[in-house]
């Protein structure tokens, strides 16, 4: 008599129908999202606009109106509101792409696939964090978007590298000079590298009891804020001649040493996001996986950046 026929539990099926490694597939997506969003600083820090079809999309930007006394009797008719326009192109489609073989998961005693999830995002967050700190280094230098609005400002700090109070000094006259271009004080941030941001820690202004309270130290290795300024550290933060790339994205960074903005600064055109694909391929014996997203960076209100270069 022949052994009957084993049902077998599959684990990656939604439900007991359909393809058996779904359930994989969300997994895998899961863990690149989290890494994505973990590693990104940019995400929620700036303006987004999601289209459903074309290749670029137009940001609307207003400037300020004016207000004048009324005299009895007159009619009122209205004024004017500056406005302009900004169309932000979406660029080729960005992918992270990593094969698997099938030989190489059978001999393996951990998760291949785990550190390739992780890996996927945080390449995919790098490439948007590193394009988007570069066009609010260009809208720093940018003029206004709006007739008789402002352009883009820089502070120069030659000792911002390595002396933390002077750092902080020009935190401190970065963020007057988006006060003295209106520029609304919330979701505004500053964008240093590691080192500097060690600096900042160190430095007496900004975490000294004396000056502050709960705004991190030296035990926990962090600060919060300077100026109201969300004090953020990237290694991101653009420092050569970026002469290659999407042209909206060049420009000589080299004398960079923070940049100060708020969310109004830059924005992004969305038109795929961030998504993940599998395939297997019998004729490889292995496993395709990809990581993508769809979207473009421009500058939207240059007033709202700030660049802190050396010279």
């Amino acid at each position: 008599m022949a052994a009957p026929n084993m049902t077998p539990t599959r684990h990656g099926e939604v439900n007991n129908a359909g393809a058996f490694d779904a359930l994989y597939l969300k997994v895998f997506s899961g863990e690149v999202l989290t890494a994505y969003l973990t590693k990104s600083v940019m995400m929620g820090r700036h303006s987004v606009r999601t289209i459903t079809s074309g290749k670029s999309a137009q940001h609307i930007v207003t400037g300020k109106g004016s207000a004048s006394y009324h005299t009895p009797g007159t009619l009122l008719t209205g004024t004017t509101l500056p406005s302009n326009e900004r169309v932000i192109i979406i660029d080729d489609l960005l992918v992270a792409d990593r094969f698997v073989a099938n030989f190489d998961e059978a001999m393996s005693q951990y998760d291949l696939r785990a550190p390739l999830a992780r890996d996927i995002g945080f390449v995919l967050a790098n490439t948007m964090d590193k394009n988007l700190l570069q066009v609010v280094a260009l809208a720093s230098l940018a003029t206004t978007t709006v007739t008789g609005g402002n352009g883009g400002s820089s502070v120069t700090d030659a000792d911002a590298a390595t002396n933390g109070d002077s750092l902080v000094q020009s935190i401190f006259d970065a963020a007057q000079a988006l006060d003295e271009k209106d520029v609304p004080e919330d979701d505004r941030y500053c964008i240093v590298k590691p080192a500097q941001y060690n600096v900042l820690v160190n430095a007496a202004k900004a975490i000294n009891g004396d000056y502050s309270s709960n705004n991190g130290g030296i035990d926990s290795g962090r600060i919060f804020q300077i100026a109201g300024v969300t004090i953020v550290k990237s290694n991101n933060l653009p420092q050569t001649n970026v002469a290659s790339g999407p042209a909206a994205y060049r420009g000589d960074f080299s004398n960079y040493l923070g940049l100060v903005f708020q969310k109004e600064a830059v924005g992004t055109t969305k038109l795929l996001d961030l998504s993940v694909e599998h395939e297997y391929l019998i004729q490889y014996q292995g496993t395709l996986l990809v990581g993508k997203y769809a979207v473009g960076h421009g500058i939207l209100r240059p007033e709202c950046a700030v660049g802190i270069i050396s010279a």
